[in-house]
């Protein structure tokens, strides 16, 4: 049960712990110093707090200032809170961040100029009041910005937009300690040190130079003496950075080390000595303080993007290994079940019917077992029950139409079991399969991508697409491995854009970067249009085709497309038979493998998927084969894929090679079987491929036509042509031939 008195016990508690922290931080800071003038430190941090907490800082203010007797001294600092409150009091919103900047700014001007008017310098006075309002004002926002944060989310998130809040505050801070007059150390060069060779460890050299700058910073603010002593700390934060990966004792020695030595170079002076002191005593407050820290209460920009890709590929590829193991555990429990089932004996079965209440039956299966036995065993293998078939073995029967009768019912349900046993175990293995698919479609959208994302060309791309009455949803910009540019754009459908070439040619003019556009895709929801810089290479296709003789329709499909990503297409599906139901099937092949790869499915995973709809699509027969080429247009880069398809020919650097695959066509067997593999392409290489109109006794005559020239609209029309002459079978089928060829982009020459 909750103890409502312990709750209120312990907020109080912390309410009194609050007040008292302000208090202290009032006091200390009271007659700190910024640059040889008072520092705004204890005014902006009055401003940025709620009322009895600003309150507080005030309080400890004047008791420091009544014990030094300094109350002259720091009169415009008191006068300036003092103002804050009134106006807090006032104010509804003044715990809002940008309101705190702007009491703040407001008091300190109005305190400044009222005292400097008593005393007779106000037009002496007044710019730099501005000015130092102005800072104060802008430190209190800040401070307010981290305080509203860390009660929102509890913890300290220096990524943007609140980095800069942070670095602000920071600075003040290590300006504040650095004018603690205490002898020898200064507690704003150890603080800082400490923080600095903390972010080198557990953000390497990033994290190391921002922090040795921003100390450094801080330093010089507080006096330009202590400013010189640290200046060589962002070098040692950067070089103790890359030391990230050793344990904490050496990467304390290692910073200590490294600015000993880079203050050799420079000059040793008194000065420092004292910093190199302090520099110690940094390092070994972090030593001691190392082991307890946790990112738990800290979060930088990165710690939102860099390990999201890995996160999500671990997710992906532990599910996919989930999945296979619940297919193999069914199967196995499937097995088991199939064969532990209690299946009563056919003999025994019919031998109740027939034999129980016959008088004989003591004499037939106590003194004549081994006859009716055998009898029984013949009667159950027959598929036909006759006089003439009836078993010798039980001429004495007395019931042998019965008995007929009832192993004539047997056989019909045993020929029914197995037909139900046969339908059921090619579902199980269809079902199977597609279990089998969906774990690599699971375990292909984990893979992670080699690619650079880059967030102020996506802001660019959206305030342009914006100005001119665009609106996506969703804009991702990213360099590729090879640093060409690519972009995805997301639009719901209602306002998706009528031309993706206005689109591509509006970010062109922006980027001034020749840009190109694939096709839009459509996922049911959303429409996705991606544009991509071009790539270094271009594909040059020509194809040709015949009708088979006595059809109108060839019955062969092909397409050429890209991804988007700078990966082209080349597919070529030939349907069962010829005419139109044959181009029904390659086309219904050939669409879905378009659709689903530049879905962002892989090859293998798609092909497989595809086999599976042509399985299940319609009862009956129907194939088609399936050649595909996927080619990189950044480095040639070619795979060859094929599921029953007839051969392809490569001419390359002067030789032909011929590939062929020993597979089924797709929509044959529950599971697909395809050939990938990759091959050497580069400029100037042709590939022929065709359909299984084009007889192998063509093939030599296709080679001399590759090795004698490379222009592919005459080898293809050639190939086409001369179909019917090396075909030596009566009746023809559909011809198609496509020729490729890589070529040199325009936009890279």
């Amino acid at each position: 049960m909750l103890n409502i008195r312990t709750v209120t016990e312990n907020r109080n508690a912390g309410a009194a712990g609050a007040l008292l922290a302000a208090l202290a931080a009032g006091y200390f800071l009271a007659d700190s110093e910024m640059a040889g003038a008072a520092s705004f430190a204890d005014i902006a941090l009055s401003g940025a707090l709620e009322l009895p907490m600003s309150a507080s800082v005030l309080a400890g203010g004047l008791i420091r200032s009544m014990v030094s007797g300094s109350i002259g001294k720091n009169i415009v600092k008191l006068t300036a809170m003092i103002v804050i409150l009134i106006m807090k009091l006032f104010t509804d919103q003044s715990s809002e961040p940008r309101m705190s900047g702007i009491i703040t700014g407001a008091s300190i001007f109005v305190s400044g100029a009222a005292v400097s008017a008593v005393i007779g310098e106000v037009l002496y006075k007044l710019l730099f009041y501005i000015f130092y309002g102005a800072l104060a004002g802008f430190t209190a926002y800040s401070a307010a910005v981290i305080i509203q944060s860390l009660k929102r989310r509890r913890v300290m998130d220096v990524s943007s937009p609140y980095g800069c809040a942070y670095a602000v505050v920071y600075t003040m801070i290590v300006s504040s300690l650095c004018t603690v007059r205490t002898p020898v150390i200064n507690l704003g060069i150890i603080f800082g040190a400490a923080l600095t060779v903390t972010a080198a460890c557990y953000y390497r050299h990033l994290g190391g130079v921002l922090c040795g700058a921003l100390t450094t910073c801080g330093a010089f603010l507080a006096s330009p003496e202590y400013g010189m002593t640290v200046v060589l700390l962002p070098a040692v934060g950067l070089l103790t950075g890359y030391l990230y990966k050793q344990k904490y004792t050496v990467i304390a020695a290692a910073f200590t080390g490294i600015y000993l030595m880079l203050t050799i170079l420079t000059g040793i002076t008194a000065s420092s000595v004292e910093s190199m002191l302090n520099i110690i005593l940094g390092a070994a407050v972090f030593t001691a303080a190392a082991p307890n820290y946790s990112d738990k209460w800290v979060m930088t920009a990165s710690d939102r993007t860099a390990a999201l890709p890995e996160i999500m590929n671990l997710r992906m590829g532990f599910l996919s290994d989930s999945i296979a193991a619940v297919r193999k555990e069914s199967g196995k429990i499937a097995e088991i079940l199939d064969t532990s089932a209690d299946k009563p004996s056919e003999i025994e079965e019919n031998s109740r019917i027939v034999c129980t209440h016959c008088f004989r039956r003591l004499i037939c299966w106590k003194n004549d077992y081994d006859m009716t036995i055998r009898g029984f065993r013949k009667l159950s293998a027959l598929c036909e029950f006759s006089k003439e078939t009836f078993p010798y073995e039980l001429d004495e029967c007395l019931h042998k139409q019965e008995l007929m009768e009832a192993f004539e019912n047997s056989a019909r349900e045993k020929a029914t079991a197995a037909l139900l046993e046969m339908r059921f175990s090619e579902s199980r293995r269809l079902l199977f399969e597609q279990i089998r698919i969906m774990e690599e479609l699971v375990e292909s959208a984990g893979e992670r991508m080699d690619v650079r994302y880059s967030e102020p060309i996506s802001k660019v791309m959206r305030t342009k697409l914006e100005k001119y009455g665009y609106k996506p949803h969703n804009v991702i910009a990213y360099y590729n491995s090879c640093n060409r540019l690519l972009a995805e754009l997301y639009f719901s459908y209602s306002d998706a854009p009528q031309s993706c070439i206005r689109v591509c040619d509006l970010i062109a003019d922006e980027l001034r970067i020749p840009m190109a556009s694939a096709e839009p895709v459509s996922s049911g929801k959303d429409i996705r249009i991606r544009l991509y810089e071009k790539p270094a290479y271009e594909l040059e296709v020509y194809g040709a085709s015949m009708c088979a003789d006595g059809s109108n329709e060839n019955g062969d499909t092909s397409l050429v497309f890209g991804d988007g990503t700078g990966v082209n297409y080349v597919i070529l599906s030939d349907g069962m038979g010829c005419g139109r139901s044959a181009a029904v099937e390659s086309r219904m092949v050939v669409r879905m493998f378009r659709k689903l790869v530049t879905s962002g499915v892989n090859c293998a995973s798609a092909i497989k998927l595809i086999n599976s709809i042509m399985l299940t699509k319609s009862r009956d027969e129907t194939f088609a084969t399936l050649d595909a080429v996927r080619i990189n247009m950044d480095n040639c880069g070619l795979t060859v894929m094929k599921s029953g398809a007839t051969a392809t020919l490569i001419r390359h650097r002067g030789s032909v090679m011929k590939i062929t695959s020993p597979t089924f066509p797709i929509g044959i067997y529950e599971q697909s079987e395809t050939f990938s593999r990759s091959y050497d392409f580069e400029e100037g290489d042709i590939m022929i491929m065709f359909s299984d109109g084009i007889s192998e006794n063509e093939y030599r005559f296709i080679r001399e036509l590759l090795l004698g020239g490379d222009d592919i609209k005459r080898i293809v029309d050639e190939i086409c042509s001369k179909a019917g002459v090396f075909n030596p079978t009566v009746r023809s089928d559909d011809v198609t031939v496509i020729g490729i060829k890589v070529t040199r982009s325009a936009a890279a020459l």
